[in-house]
């Protein structure tokens, strides 16, 4: 579960692979997005960006991480990682400074200097034959605030990376052991905290570590990095633009057009006379007479009307690709150069960037990928263009033909062809009509008439019918010049590839030069403090801990990172709470403080200590100052409910001043200190309320919406709460309950009850007549 930073949504993922997301009001449904072959079904981690705007989920079965719009179920990006990922977390800079500030005004610049790109068609109608109304532009919702933002992924064997703005990669840290459980980024890029489970063999205890490493290159080159950054996201965003617009040009490009080719295969295999097809068409263009076989195949096969059809499909089609490939191919690419050109000026001010590990060789082979990308385009355009002609030539006569044959009225401005027309048919004859037996293993059909959905097929093989480049003047001068040949400022032209094989090729390439930032700033990073805390079995019967996921939380005011575990072999009932300045510089000694609950449920002085013992089942931080615990009795007996509860950090740290100072031996664990650390006992007044007839056992918080949920240990049902509502007598708490059907393979079902409860935040123990309706009023929440 995990709230969204801005909006009332909560995003969900169940065991069977669905992502969905819930409004508050309500727990009404806003989407839902099942699993997929393409994306994965073992969703382990859900992170929302800073503005609420993008929600991205890991799978560990397609190591895939996906950046999805809040707006719909749709994946705007996606990557993959080498291993699984089982912690995510999302943070926005904090820090200001003037050089940031002024990039931030003037981000836009390129906006002024570059054309605007065209939205991508929505949808494309195969009926209607044109693009639909509706636009979409989603894809320019990836870029999000100038702002610096960055995700961290947390996987198994040590696996950390971060990635500016969700999709950038800069830092591949390799100085953790271990599955990740939980991490933090501090807000102003110096420290990250990780809580990894090291485990060395299947059957030995796996043991609880907390590292935390220095960042600080990160913090230093701050208005750089951000910079950088933000280049390679823009890049990042127009190859997901181009990817989408040759993704249309394959829905606008239709399979319609394939069927002169299987007909003409069928007329050949079918025939019995040793006449070619090429020589049965140019009888029929010369003498006007065509042989019975071709008579029937064109009016029983393809009829007058077919024909008629099949021009305009091939007109529509041609028309839409070649609108793509002007306004969308050209238009991201030109981008690309542009982007591309300003991280190279970037990366020769070595001063600033090359310990960033910016290279410029690296962005010259990315321009020059570019390049050829757009040429193997304006191929695709002029081949269209040719074949277009080709085609309305073609069929133009063929009609007129088919209609002698049928006897049909000739209309006269029809009937008229030039001699130059006559030459043009029989050119294009000659061209596409001969026989290829070759191709029958590769296509199924010996003829290749249509020649531009060869460009757009995703596949490694040479084009069946590469262009014909014999006369070019361009060509004849380069193949007899040495030097020029040889020009760096040349793009390479790979003749025999399609559209989407250069592409490939391009991105790959753009991905290399990408990938040499994150090795050198992750090759910086260094541990600055690794403490081992607890050992853990792997036993589902032993005592619960209070973290699948350790948390941590980083106070974006005071730079201290706060880390909640508690020590098994110790005292379940106890939170541990590690307190440490994410300056290296600073004194650590006072990190750590152990908190107990008292009985807060009786007032009875009688009671004995035993019972009074609460053991935490999950927390999380609810704001800077507040902790949101699940608890139960640690002798818990039937009838005993569970309780959500919120604990000030205030009421933890006090007089801190007068503390005795804790003394790290980092030779032993933490757990075998325990004994040592400071333990304050903690009664909470009225911020509690037990949680009826409900197993709970995690919490996901909100501080900013003052909101938790809650959900139960057979991972089933959820309940929801506005936490912190004000007193005004009778005021009533609504509570949503959803049922889940999250087994894997089973269907989703949804039961909402609503019990409406009175909420007596501010009453006190002496105005409530006994003790069952302080149970059920005393809130607090």
């Amino acid at each position: 579960m995990a709230w969204s930073p801005k909006r009332d949504l909560i995003a969900l993922a169940n065991r069977a692979g669905e992502v969905l997301l819930h409004r508050l009001a309500n727990f009404q449904r806003v989407w839902s997005l099942p699993p997929n072959e393409n994306t994965g079904k073992e969703v382990t981690a859900l992170a929302w960006r800073p503005d609420g705007k993008i929600l991205a989920f890991g799978l560990s079965d397609t190591k895939r991480i996906i950046l999805c719009d809040v707006e719909k179920p749709e994946s705007l990006h996606s990557f993959s990682v080498n291993l699984s990922i089982t912690y995510m977390h999302w943070m926005e800079v904090t820090a200001e400074s003037s050089i940031l500030t002024s990039f931030y005004n003037t981000e836009d610049e390129a906006n002024l200097i570059l054309p605007k790109l065209p939205t991508l068609p929505k949808n494309y109608s195969t009926t209607a034959k044109i693009f639909s109304e509706e636009k979409s532009d989603e894809i320019m919702k990836l870029l999000g605030d100038v702002r610096l933002n960055a995700l961290v992924l947390g996987g198994s064997s040590g696996f950390i990376e971060i990635y500016a703005y969700g999709m950038f990669k800069i830092a591949t840290v390799t100085e953790v052991a271990g599955s990740c459980r939980g991490l933090c980024l501090s807000s102003d890029l110096k420290s990250l905290s990780v809580i990894t489970e090291i485990q060395d063999s299947p059957d030995s205890e796996a043991e609880i570590t907390y590292f935390q490493l220095d960042t600080s290159l990160l913090s230093s080159y701050l208005p750089e990095v951000t910079r950088m950054a933000r280049k390679f996201t823009h890049i990042s965003t127009l190859l997901q633009y181009i990817n989408l617009s040759l993704t249309c040009m394959c829905e606008a490009w239709e399979e319609i057009l394939m069927q002169m080719d299987s007909r003409l295969t069928k007329f050949v295999q079918e025939k019995n006379t040793t006449t070619s097809v090429q020589d049965e068409f140019m009888q029929l263009l010369l003498w006007g007479k065509a042989s019975l076989e071709l008579q029937a195949l064109l009016m029983n096969q393809l009829t007058v009307k077919g024909l008629k059809k099949l021009g305009q499909s091939i007109e529509s089609s041609y028309s839409s690709i070649q609108k793509l490939v002007i306004s969308h191919l050209q238009s991201g690419s030109e981008a690309l150069l542009y982007y591309l050109s300003e991280l190279k000026g970037m990366a020769l001010w070595k001063q600033k960037y090359e310990s960033l590990g910016l290279d410029a060789s690296g962005i010259e082979e990315a321009t020059t990928a570019v390049g050829s990308f757009i040429l193997k385009a304006n191929e695709l355009l002029q081949v269209i263009d040719s074949s277009m002609k080709n085609f309305k030539a073609f069929f133009r006569w063929l009609y007129v033909a088919m209609l002698r044959m049928s006897e049909d009225h000739v209309l006269p401005e029809l009937n008229k062809m030039t001699q130059k027309d006559i030459t043009f048919v029989a050119d294009f004859l000659t061209e596409h009509f001969n026989e290829a037996p070759e191709l029958y293993n590769r296509k199924g059909k010996y003829f290749n008439v249509e020649r531009v959905g060869q460009y757009l097929k995703d596949e490694d093989e040479d084009l069946v019918s590469p262009p014909n480049t014999e006369g070019n003047q361009w060509f004849h001068f380069l193949k007899n010049s040495t030097h020029v040949k040889e020009s760096p400022l040349l793009f390479p032209y790979y003749p025999e590839k399609s559209l989407h094989f250069v592409k490939r090729q391009m991105e790959e390439v753009i991905d290399q030069c990408l990938q040499k930032p994150a090795d050198v700033i992750g090759k910086s990073v260094h541990q600055a403090f690794c403490v081992s805390l607890y050992k853990t079995s792997r036993s589902e019967d032993s005592s619960p801990q209070l973290f699948k996921l350790p948390f941590l939380w980083n106070d974006k005011t005071s730079n201290i990172h706060y880390v909640l575990f508690t020590i098994l072999e110790s005292s379940i009932s106890k939170i541990h709470i590690l307190r440490r300045h994410t300056d290296t510089s600073r004194s650590i000694g006072n990190g750590i403080v152990a908190v107990e609950f008292g009985n807060f449920l009786n007032n009875s002085v009688n009671e004995s200590s035993d019972s009074r013992c609460y053991s935490c089942l999950d927390a999380h931080f609810y704001d800077d100052e507040t902790v949101t615990v699940v608890l139960k009795e640690s002798v818990e007996q039937e009838g005993k409910e569970r309780i959500l509860a919120q604990l000030p950090l205030s009421s933890v740290y006090t007089n801190e001043d007068q503390e005795v100072e804790f003394i790290w031996d980092s030779t032993k664990r933490l757990a075998e200190q325990s004994d040592e650390i400071t333990t304050r006992t903690v009664v909470l007044d009225n911020q509690w309320r037990v949680l009826e007839n409900m197993k709970a056992q995690y919490v996901a918080v909100n501080g900013i919406r003052k909101v938790s949920c809650v959900l139960s240990s057979n991972l089933r049902h959820v309940r929801v709460f506005e936490m912190d509502v004000e007193d005004d007598g009778e005021v009533e708490e609504e509570e949503e309950e959803e049922t889940t059907q999250i087994a894997a393979g089973e269907p989703e079902e949804l039961n909402h009850s609503v019990d409406n409860q009175d909420n007596v935040c501010g009453a006190s123990a002496e105005e409530l007549p006994d003790e069952t309706e302080e149970n059920e009023s005393n809130l607090g929440l």
